[in-house]
């Protein structure tokens, strides 16, 4: 879609990080949960690298069907072995499980592909505030994709967060402002 603010990888992995370092940190406060959210902070810097190598491909065609999905997988994950070999090899223990997702738990990857889609939604409040109407059915298949994660977190954070993001600094009445 056209975009009226275009957003780098360094910007867009930065957002994914802060966010899913909130969703874990609802998750040990508010649902009495043990989530190592420095971890998935780290993990969100980290999950858009292979686009170093392969580029970013739009979502609607990287999950058209089940083949392209594959093949796009396989592709990052060539693109994670790349980018791991560039690295001395002794940090590349440390760094291959952030390249392409090993060890983390099958949770922290779906805090991981929450904090992804908030920031997806987030970058449509954006566009929209800037009056690019493109976004405006955008936002609410992400609203709908996200609630259907089926994520407390990230519904909490829907509820409570994501509200703030269209108001000026003005509307959220920050004391001293």
């Amino acid at each position: 879609m056209n975009n009226k603010r275009t957003e780098n990888l360094s910007e867009h992995s930065l957002e994914v990080a802060v966010i899913a370092h909130c969703l874990a940190t609802l998750g040990n406060i508010r649902l009495n949960k043990n989530l190592d959210a420095d971890h998935v902070a780290v993990m969100g810097l980290f999950h858009d690298c292979t686009e170093i190598i392969t580029g970013d491909m739009p979502t609607p065609i990287k999950y058209f069907n089940d083949e392209i999905r594959s093949s796009y997988k396989n592709i990052e994950r060539i693109a994670a072995k790349e980018l791991t070999a560039l690295l001395p090899e002794d940090m590349q223990e440390v760094y291959e499980p952030l390249l392409n997702e090993k060890g983390n738990t099958e949770y922290e990857t779906k805090l991981l592909k929450a904090a992804d889609k908030i920031s997806a939604y987030i970058k449509c409040i954006d566009e929209i505030r800037m009056g690019n109407d493109e976004f405006i059915t955008a936002k609410e298949n992400t609203a709908k994709a996200i609630a259907k994660m089926g994520i407390p977190e990230a519904d909490i954070f829907m509820k409570e967060f994501a509200p703030s993001y269209g108001l000026t600094v003005y509307e959220q009445k920050i004391d001293g402002i």
